[in-house]
């Protein structure tokens, strides 16, 4: 049997219970709704519960997407969790992922990915690719965080942004081409550091010296603004030169949901109107490497994304990283 392409075969997502809404952070800080809102899109994000952890979000996406696929986790061939906010420094939340969905028998490769924001389009990128080399069958691909847990609830700029959540695809081979994953196209520049990053980190000696920082999300707002409606707009006119395509063949826009002014950006790109734009963002905040996978089983499981639609999923995070995926459901 010859693979001629990867595609996904089932979604799923799962968001924690607790709502925090712009009025209850309006409550806490020098801001309001308003103020929240037309900056952002942003009226209510989700928070993990206490001892709700990053793989227990991702399990349940990962649940529910199996039985979509009408597939059991003993079929994987391969566990990939795009996170930045993993249980434990060591081991990989993949692993704890595999544990606790009762796949550890098959002894499977499980792994985390870190590119942030990006981080599931760099999975998803990832699981194309060995999937088209032969390597693996059927791989779980996961974007699970609970950024609630990285930022500063003092700092105004960046808390209001945030929420935790997970979303889930299974990608299995297929024989046929000109379906699934047409092409994927990632990108990052290092020289952006200081723009999205932490203040402290592991090897800079955080857990022993406190002079290292406090680890928490810092961000220059306007800065990284530019440089992801920038980097966004050139991705989407690679992704069209490299599929030979024009704007109009594109059906929905699943974009990385971080702010609802690069949304608009970048859907103004695609001369698309924003009812061929899945948004999510002002009720889910922006989950990183979450919110792809979020907003696209919300489009599948309400019947928006149709089979045989042609679907651009892209997404921009610190490092800086940024990408895209061509898909055709």
């Amino acid at each position: 049997m010859t693979i001629r392409s990867a595609r996904i075969i089932g979604c799923g997502s799962y968001l924690p219970a607790t709502v925090l809404t712009n009025a209850e952070l309006a409550s806490r800080l020098d801001t309001t709704d308003e103020w929240i809102r037309s900056r952002t899109g942003i009226s209510e994000r989700r928070i993990a519960a206490a001892g709700e952890m990053t793989s227990d979000l991702a399990v349940a996406a990962a649940n529910k997407a199996l039985a979509h696929a009408g597939v059991g986790a003993d079929s994987l061939d391969f566990i990939l969790v795009a996170t930045t906010t993993p249980d434990l420094i060591f081991p990989a939340t993949a692993t704890i992922v595999q544990r606790k969905l009762g796949a550890t028998r098959l002894q499977m490769p499980a792994c985390d990915i870190q590119a942030v924001c990006a981080g599931f389009i760099y999975a998803l990128a990832m699981a194309d690719s060995l999937i088209r080399a032969g390597s693996a069958r059927r791989i779980l691909v996961i974007g699970a965080e609970t950024m609630s847990r990285l930022v500063d609830w003092q700092d105004r700029s960046i808390c209001i942004l945030f929420g935790d959540g997970a979303g889930a695809v299974v990608v299995e081979g297929s024989t046929e081409s000109g379906s699934g994953i047409l092409s994927t196209h990632l990108h990052a520049d290092g020289s952006y550091e200081q723009l999205l990053c932490t203040d402290g980190g592991i090897s800079q000696g955080l857990l022993v010296n406190p002079g290292a920082g406090s680890g928490l999300a810092r961000m220059r707002g306007n800065e990284v603004f530019k440089q992801a409606v920038m980097a966004l707009e050139g991705v989407v006119d690679e992704t069209l030169a490299a599929n030979g395509l024009e704007k109009s063949q594109i059906d929905w826009l699943v974009p990385h949901q971080a702010n609802i002014r690069i949304i608009h950006s970048t859907a103004k790109r695609l001369g698309m109107q924003m009812d061929r734009v899945v948004v999510t963002v002002d009720r889910h905040g922006n989950t990183s490497a979450a919110s792809v996978p979020l907003a696209l089983d919300e489009a599948v499981r309400d019947g928006r994304i149709q089979p045989g639609q042609l679907l651009l999923l892209e997404a921009f995070g610190g490092g800086f990283t940024w990408g895209s995926a061509l898909v055709r459901w």
